[in-house]
């Protein structure tokens, strides 16, 4: 029979609990439940605890012990049992029930917290993640996260890879994996996380390449439409595609002479002063207010053969450049000139005119928390300066 008892010496403030195990012998165990209320402590009704009820919930933890210690000597107690046991300790100790939570509903709810101070394409890539990862695991997604294993996300990683993704995906892949089981260990629903058994996958450094000045005046020869400017927009502010392709005029303040706009990726502002070239390419069809830049590349997707980096590449091969060629994991071919690499035209041209780091972060946006303040007159002066000795180009 179970009984409590206090520490004779005083040195422990909670009830210990007297039981005999399954294997017969009389064991001593902590309750973790205090003798005495702790100051402020109420019930569930709002009212003051008492040293009796204090009591009476270490009688009950007492006997849940004993009788997960009976199901042990019948060989009944299964993980499902002593779970149910746990909880309804704890239910009736803090009105709050056990959080044994499925795979599927904990990354669901994992999700809806990130939407609250994440948002854009990054939500975009979350969601995919772990859409991605729950189909992987099958019916294995209905079972409780202590059950997933580092064989479950390595076999996950192992279908982005031979889908034909590149090693980098995948690691960020199971990066946002790590992250959904790292909160559940913080909130103390699961012990341990299954994807930090997982190294890394090696990542072959990409050779990031960039226009020269006359390869940017073949490609805005060679492109028509709303694309002359978007090319131009990307090569004098740095800008990425999705951002160029969804600019609009508010975002110009021709008075100064500036673009203000906040990029989709890292939601922080930047200020780039207009270069006189693509000044005079804008204000041929200048509009105003919030409609866009370029309405025939506004709101599409950029990813994919038919997407706008497709469109791009098609504008490279009638201009006569191509960039050069590397083999991905699953075979897929990559170039080392994209739609993006004008944004490293942009830094790089910078860079070779003598513009400090300092600046150059500025202006690409590649800042910390403190460079986007507002710009005083001098800073806007010295960014000026900057954008200048970016080269104008020819082209028709």
């Amino acid at each position: 029979m179970s009984s409590l008892r206090k520490d004779s010496r005083g040195r422990s403030p909670f009830w210990i609990c007297c039981y005999t195990s399954a294997t017969g012998q009389r064991l001593q165990k902590s309750t973790k439940i205090t003798v005495k209320p702790f100051k402020g402590e109420k019930c569930k009704d709002g009212s003051p605890k008492t040293a009796t009820q204090k009591r009476a919930e270490a009688l009950e933890a007492c006997l849940a012990i004993e009788r997960a210690e009976n199901h042990a000597k019948l060989g009944t107690l299964t993980e499902q049992q002593a779970k149910k046991i746990i909880g309804e300790i704890l239910e009736r100790t803090t009105g709050e029930p056990l959080r044994n939570y499925k795979v599927r509903d904990w990354l669901d709810h994992w999700l809806e917290m990130k939407e609250r101070v994440r948002a854009g394409k990054t939500m975009d890539r979350y969601r995919q993640v772990i859409r991605d990862f729950i189909a992987s695991l099958g019916s294995r997604a209905n079972l409780a996260l202590s059950h997933i294993t580092s064989k479950d996300v390595l076999a996950y990683r192992d279908s982005i890879t031979k889908t034909g993704k590149t090693t980098r995906t995948a690691n960020l892949s199971v990066k946002v994996v790590s992250a959904a089981f790292n909160a559940a260990v913080r909130e103390h629903i699961t012990e341990s996380n299954p994807a930090t058994a997982l190294e890394s996958l090696p990542v072959k450094s990409e050779e990031k390449g960039t226009f020269t000045p006359a390869q940017v005046a073949k490609l805005v020869g060679a492109a028509d439409g709303d694309w002359r400017g978007a090319i131009l927009l990307g090569y004098y502010t740095g800008a990425r595609l999705g951002d160029v392709a969804n600019m609009r005029w508010s975002a110009a303040d021709w008075n100064k002479k500036i673009i203000r706009f906040t990029p989709s990726k890292t939601k922080k502002s930047v200020t780039i002063p207009l270069h006189s070239q693509l000044e005079r390419e804008l204000l041929k069809n200048a509009g105003i207010g919030n409609a866009p830049m370029f309405p025939t590349l506004a709101g599409r997707d950029t990813g994919g053969k038919h997407g706008l980096s497709g469109r791009f590449n098609a504008i490279m091969e009638r201009a006569g450049i191509e960039g050069k060629r590397t083999k991905a994991s699953g075979g897929r071919t990559l170039s080392s000139l994209t739609f993006h690499s004008l944004r490293h035209s942009f830094n790089s041209a910078l860079t070779n005119g003598g513009v400090s780091q300092e600046i150059r972060q500025k202006l690409t946006g590649h800042a910390s928390a403190e460079m986007n303040a507002i710009y005083t007159h001098h800073e806007l002066e010295a960014l000026r300066a900057a954008v200048s000795v970016l080269p104008s180009i020819g082209g028709k």
